[in-house]
């Protein structure tokens, strides 16, 4: 059932041009947050859609949110109920595809219509899709974190093939994909990477070299590095997949860092949220000079960010946050 309801947003803006604390730098970064109408519903993981459309979801109230960010309308169409979504992806049709990840499916969703299509996990006990993300050859792949599961769905054909995760509550948690396409996973229950061959499905796991490292968000840059956050040690991680070498630095705010939403820029500059100082803050980090460049607080204070996606055309990117807000942060 669809319900649509419009609300015009306010605006919520920070500039800081440079850096504080030990980041260096002097671009300009400037946040603005769109406080969403439906109170305490965890607006969280946006996505740039076709035009001028940014979804994303509502995690503790079944919903599907569309912000124009132009004119700062809002409108809603309502899931399921019972659906817990965690997380969508936008396709180049304009179609989404959700993570309804309390009821054990994949949602696909045109919202011309609408129409809602669930595809259901084909083993039981495959119960919590977590984070999706676009693959190679009209895949999709994403991680069952309780389920302690990696997943690849066929887009055009529905069929998904799943894979199993050893060991004792690896949570896999954070997924991206390399330029080589395979996909790299974050086991956020230990102190391991993950990967999967597409053409055979064997995954192998890459250890950290600290026992402690619980690593949950992961990126890949243009040279096929791999970069993680350890969420509870707080450092910023690079993984050569080739070689094997490990390299990391601490975050600016150490051991309370708790760095948790992570996106990779035009530029290869990461960007990283930390989420443990309040108000949270926003971190750039470039890879070529692998120094600390930018740091900003967020407006509202964020309470956690979960997750982020940087949009090219924008150079942005964009984030929700506990605090019942939609953001984006303008890149230099």
């Amino acid at each position: 059932m669809r319900t649509l309801i419009l609300l015009a947003a306010i605006l919520v803006s920070a500039m800081v041009a440079g850096a504080t604390g030990s980041p260096t730098g002097a671009n300009a970064i400037e946040i603005t947050e769109w406080p969403v109408p439906w109170k305490n519903t965890r607006p969280r993981d946006p996505y740039m859609g076709i035009g001028d459309q940014l979804w994303f979801v509502g995690q503790r109230d079944d919903y599907l949110g569309l912000l124009h960010p132009g004119s700062g309308e809002m409108s809603r169409i309502d899931l399921p109920e019972g659906t817990g979504p965690h997380n969508l992806i936008v396709d180049g049709e304009g179609i989404l595809w959700v993570a309804g990840n309390q009821q054990g499916y994949i949602g696909r969703l045109n919202p011309a219509t609408g129409e809602l299509k669930r595809i259901p996990m084909p083993d039981p006990e495959a119960l919590d899709p977590h984070t999706l993300v676009f693959g190679d050859a009209g895949t999709i792949w994403f991680t069952l974190q309780g389920s302690d599961m990696v997943g690849r769905l066929n887009m055009a054909s529905e069929k998904i093939d799943l894979i199993r995760v050893p060991g004792r509550t690896p949570r896999p948690y954070g997924i991206t994909i390399a330029p080589d396409g395979h996909p790299w996973i974050a086991l956020f229950g230990t102190n391991k990477l993950a990967t999967v061959d597409p053409a055979t499905l064997a995954l192998s796991t890459v250890n950290l070299p600290r026992p402690s490292a619980r690593p949950r968000r992961l990126e890949a840059t243009s040279d096929g590095a791999i970069w993680y956050v350890d969420y509870r040690d707080g450092y910023l991680g690079r993984l050569d997949p080739k070689g094997g070498d490990i390299r990391e630095w601490r975050m600016p705010s150490g051991a309370s860092s708790r760095p948790y939403g992570m996106a990779v820029d035009s530029k290869d500059r990461l960007w990283i949220v930390e989420t443990g100082p309040s108000p949270n803050r926003f971190i750039g980090f470039d890879t070529r000079t692998l120094e600390f460049i930018d740091a900003v607080d967020i407006p509202s204070g964020g309470g956690v960010v979960r997750h982020m996606m940087y949009h090219a055309p924008g150079n942005s990117v964009w984030f929700g946050t506990d605090a019942n807000t939609i953001g984006r942060a303008k890149l230099d």
